[in-house]
């Protein structure tokens, strides 16, 4: 395995199975409060594990890392990633980018990231997913942070045109605990949380998780710390030169994920069109032709 293109965790999941039963053990510590329980001396580390420092030291070298130094290299590596803000984020794309056109640069980045967040998206999370959101039995609901708030609410958009129960949470955090009192088995709540994560998904997401609901949560490649009581999690590659992340392939598949829906549900979502076609012409919505 190429360990450059993947975080810790997911080396650790992916070679988790050829561990030994003190390695495993390790590792379960590592993931417990990734990536925290990682940012220690190997010391400290072996002893929250309760193995030996030697264990440590082989269980690095055997998930491809040269040796305790260079995985905890890449521990801070990625909590300076998620912690990244957006002048820090110019900076380093800055002082990389080539001679080309700011069209070309992008274009380059988003196809990579499309390319890569394929490669690492099993189809039976997104099948799983589309059939969830496919169900009627239950509520569906939608939330988002700053800047992912856009991305809920076009989401939610479309998804309240194809089937009943659906509902947007409020931007204000303090409303949430209202709409977790109506929340049951067999609801679905949607979370959007790219870094830098936003304290109250994870509280949000537990809360849910605890009456019930079941979590799709939509991340980045490190992964919000929400995504823990998530039932399914998409991971999406969200860097680009720019100051701001993208959206372009977290949008890809939530635009994906309607076409599943409304596809699978075409009979009901069709008549739920006329009537809604029926309402604009009564409102005059939009500007007729003449």
């Amino acid at each position: 395995m190429n360990t450059a293109s993947k975080t810790v965790s997911d080396v650790i999941n992916a070679r988790f199975e050829a561990l030994t039963r003190a390695e495993k053990q390790l590792a379960r510590s590592l993931l417990e409060n990734y990536p925290v329980s990682g940012l220690g001396s190997i010391t400290t580390v072996a002893e929250n594990a309760q193995v030996s420092t030697p264990t440590v030291a082989r269980m690095v070298q055997k998930l491809g890392f040269k040796g305790y130094p260079d995985f905890q290299s890449r521990l801070h590596q990625e909590v300076e990633a998620t912690i990244s803000n957006p002048l820090t984020k110019h900076d380093r794309w800055a002082s990389k980018a080539p001679g080309t056109h700011i069209l070309n640069r992008f274009a380059d980045a988003i196809t990579g990231n499309l390319r890569q967040t394929l490669a690492d998206l099993d189809a039976s999370t997104f099948d799983s997913v589309a059939a969830l959101l496919s169900q009627h039995k239950g509520g569906l609901y939608f939330v988002g942070g700053r800047i992912t708030g856009a991305l809920a609410e076009y989401f939610f958009t479309h998804m309240q045109v194809i089937r009943p129960n659906t509902t947007l949470l409020s931007s204000n955090s303090s409303s949430w605990p209202q709409y977790v009192l109506n929340m049951k088995a067999g609801d679905v709540l949607v979370i959007f949380d790219i870094r830098r994560y936003e304290q109250e998904m994870v509280s949000l997401a537990a809360a849910a998780r605890g009456k019930g609901a079941d979590i799709v949560v939509f991340t980045d490649q490190w992964t919000t710390p929400a995504a823990k009581y998530a039932r399914h999690t998409f991971r999406v590659q969200i860097e680009a030169p720019s100051a701001w992340d993208s959206s372009v392939v977290t949008l890809f598949l939530i635009e994906a994920l309607i076409e599943a829906v409304q596809s699978a549900t075409w009979d009901e979502t069709s008549e739920r069109l006329k009537t809604l076609e029926g309402l604009f012409e009564q409102t005059q919505l939009f500007r007729r032709l003449s």
